[in-house]
């Protein structure tokens, strides 16, 4: 048996199995999980997107089933000690609707406010958006997968006019003659994708990675660019630049299938290679390369990630990468195209059907006259009644406790004290709350806070659907029941919205009202099932002719086809693997070019603050660590936080290799141990995102935010360093 693979079984359960997916990223991987007296073994298991390969994250992912942090009972913090204690879930659940009512009953709906996670199935993501809007009439929702896909996803909308995160199946990377990596590295973020890369290169194709560092994937590419952060806009800019210059640009592509090349090549015209090299730092000869790779392959694949998108110009930046996609006609056609490297596991389903502040489910806006008829059809209200767009993520947490802003907070599937940036001005911010409510599987940072605290199942103890990095709509199968006292998220959703409405009821209600007439409170249940099967069966019709039409897929279908690419609107008719084949999703079917331009990051260094700071991922860890910080084997693989910086770097000022370190911001300060690499740049200095306490690098993140998107620019501020 694997290290970190067992975990006990509750007494009594009969041995079984079921095929399922990895509880972590995007790529989903297949696995089985088994149980028998000896507890439950992962086993990986032959899927398209992972090929019988697991991490060591998936590997492990089954030691948090029985673990002895995880949380088996509502927490209620007590007003007298400040302490949170056990309590019983109707005392903990009358908490919550007490908390709610007397706030909105104070300040009004938009006084509540719900965040919600990338990692929660399609139907929770469905009905946590559907009860902030009906249950609690609120407009302020969004999720962690704003600080994840939304610039990707704001820049595939106005080129596309559909976003989804690869328009093609993975499998195709490994075909590519040319692949072009920005600001990613799956060899940590998500190892099993890795050998797609092996493949693409076997058979003779060149990787191609843009990265300020020397990481696992950048070391596996033929050609390895490393530009200062936060210039990855400008190199774009530079090859579309050569490209025009050498005549690859695919004219034909072009004149048929878009509009508004030439404000583009008008724009493009001033970014000469010479003069991106100056600001990027990006040898000529390296972008030349590169254009002639791009232009010069057969097929040709051009994916971005966080790297080049967490920037409060990310969905520019973005835009410039899809219009260099677009110049060489990549997209739609066999082989090639232009995709995004989604991160978190349901981050692509997680914002299509409800949680992000400006849409309704099928990926539809919610100031759509026409969009808000549909769902509200389905939902059993009157249009009117819906709210209307709230705010993105950093600007609903960093508005809560302030006048005007919410005063209650209710969080499903996110830690942002760990995860925001500026944290810390973000915990004080959930400190100044009236009301805050936690559900979780584990006392997280966030959780450590929160008045109420409710436990929730896990990945193996519910059913589910998940759609991962392709579009591909999965099967997520519970292995057992949760355990006592532990209740599915679908099940505090249904239980809070029929608490909310019978109490909403017994203040209206006349005092001779017949006692046989139907109570609000069981209407609410029956709008807020907690069985997902129902749950899955109403998002099919709400999202029914949106741009994430999922109408056409059945469980038993996903069961039968490994998975379905949406859009899919019928039962008998087929998937999608593939878009742009013929046309975009664009009222005239043709893609949008459209002109960008590089600018300075939000912050740029000066003498206080001389250095460039960036965050990203390590192999053991994922996103706010809550639960790979917790499982053994990862935390010895990767036990602590610490700071990258070159030996250039470090000798002049004075710091040796595990010394500790102190780095600070305009905005705060983290410390941890120093880390020399010579496979960073000298004026660059880096950290893992994934560590609380101290270690906390999102502690120096700056704030600003894409205008577009609402993504906070993690990936670049100014810093200095200092031995602590």
């Amino acid at each position: 048996m694997t290290d970190g693979a067992r975990s006990a079984t509750p007494p009594g359960l009969t041995p079984r199995e079921v095929a399922t997916h990895c509880p972590y990223c995007a790529l989903q991987c297949g696995m089985t999980l088994r149980a028998d007296d000896a507890g439950v073994t992962v086993h990986p298991r032959e899927f398209p997107t992972n090929r019988g390969g697991l991490c060591q994250k998936g590997w492990t992912a089954a030691e948090l089933l029985d673990h002895p942090d995880r949380l088996t009972t509502p927490l209620v913090r007590d007003a007298a000690t400040g302490e949170l204690h056990p309590a019983s879930w109707d005392t903990a659940l009358d908490r919550v609707v007490a908390g709610i009512r007397a706030v909105q009953d104070d300040a009004g709906r938009d006084a509540v406010a719900v965040f919600g996670g990338g990692g929660l199935t399609n139907e929770k993501a469905y009905a946590l958006g559907k009860f902030a809007r009906i249950g609690l009439r609120t407009r302020h929702i969004d999720y962690n997968g704003r600080f994840c896909m939304s610039s990707a996803a704001a820049a595939g909308m106005r080129a596309f006019g559909i976003d989804r995160g690869l328009p093609f199946p993975l499998a195709e990377l490994g075909r590519a003659d040319t692949l072009l990596l920005v600001g990613a590295n799956p060899a940590e973020t998500m190892p099993p994708l890795v050998r797609w890369l092996t493949e693409q290169r076997r058979n003779g194709g060149k990787l191609i990675v843009i990265d300020p560092r020397v990481t696992a994937t950048a070391r596996q590419a033929d050609l390895h660019l490393q530009p200062l952060p936060g210039t990855d806009l400008a190199v774009a800019n530079a090859l579309l630049h050569i490209a025009l210059t050498e005549g690859w640009v695919d004219r034909d592509y072009v004149a048929d299938r878009t509009t508004g090349f030439d404000a583009v090549r008008r724009g493009v015209a001033a970014w000469w290679p010479a003069r991106a090299e100056q600001l990027s730092g990006v040898p000529v000869a390296d972008l030349e390369a590169t254009a002639r790779a791009l232009g010069t392959g057969g097929r040709v694949i051009i994916l971005t990630a966080r790297g080049a998108e967490q920037h409060a110009k990310g969905v520019d930046t973005v835009t410039a990468y899809v219009n260099l996609a677009l110049a060489l006609g990549l997209p739609g056609r066999d082989g090639s195209g232009y995709g995004c490297l989604t991160g978190q596991g349901n981050g692509q389903g997680g914002r299509e059907h409800g949680q992000k502040a400006d849409q309704l489910p099928g990926y539809r806006r919610i100031d759509d006259p026409v969009a808000r008829e549909h769902v509200a059809g389905v939902w059993g209200v009157p249009a009117d009644e819906l709210p209307g767009p709230g705010v993105p993520a950093y600007q609903l947490l960093d508005s809560l406790g302030t006048p005007g802003g919410p005063r209650a907070l209710l969080v499903f599937g996110s830690n942002p004290v760990v995860s925001a940036p500026r944290a810390a001005r973000i915990e004080g911010r959930l400190r100044d709350l009236d009301l805050l409510v936690v559900a979780d599987l584990l006392l997280s940072e966030t959780a450590a806070l929160a008045d109420v605290v409710l436990p929730t199942a896990q990945w193996a103890e519910e059913d589910g659907t998940m759609t991962n990095l392709e579009g591909r709509v999965l099967r997520r199968r519970a292995l057992r029941p949760p355990p006592p006292g532990v209740r599915t998220d679908l099940a505090i959703i249904s239980d809070l919205a029929a608490r909310l409405a019978d109490a909403e009821s017994t203040d209206a209600e006349p005092a001779d009202a017949n006692p046989a007439s139907v109570r609000p409170a069981a209407v609410a249940a029956a709008r807020f099932p907690a069985d997902p099967a129902a749950v899955f069966a109403e998002l099919r019709r709400a999202s029914a002719g949106g741009a994430a039409d999922y109408a056409g897929i059945s469980w038993d279908r996903i069961d039968a086809d490994d998975g379905v690419y949406w859009p899919c609107p019928t039962e008998d008719g087929p998937d999608t693997p593939r878009l742009f084949a013929d046309r975009f999703a664009t009222a005239d079917g043709r893609a949008r070019f459209h002109p960008v331009d590089h600018r300075p990051a939000a912050e740029e260094v000066c003498a206080t603050y001389p250095l460039h700071f960036t965050t990203g991922r390590v192999l053991a860890q994922y996103q706010s660590g809550t639960q790979t910080r917790r499982v053994a084997a990862l935390r010895r693989a990767a036990p602590e936080a610490f700071v990258e910086l070159h030996p250039d770097l470090a000798t002049r000022l004075g710091i040796d290799d595990g010394d500790p370190v102190r780095v600070t911001s305009r905005r705060g300060e983290f410390r941890a141990p120093a880390r020399l690499s010579a496979g960073i740049r000298p004026d660059t200095v880096f950290a893992p995102f994934h560590y609380a306490g101290a270690g906390r690098a999102n502690s120096v993140t700056n704030d600003a935010v894409d205008p577009i998107s609402g993504m906070p620019e993690f990936k670049i501020c100014a810093v200095r360093v200092e031995k602590a």
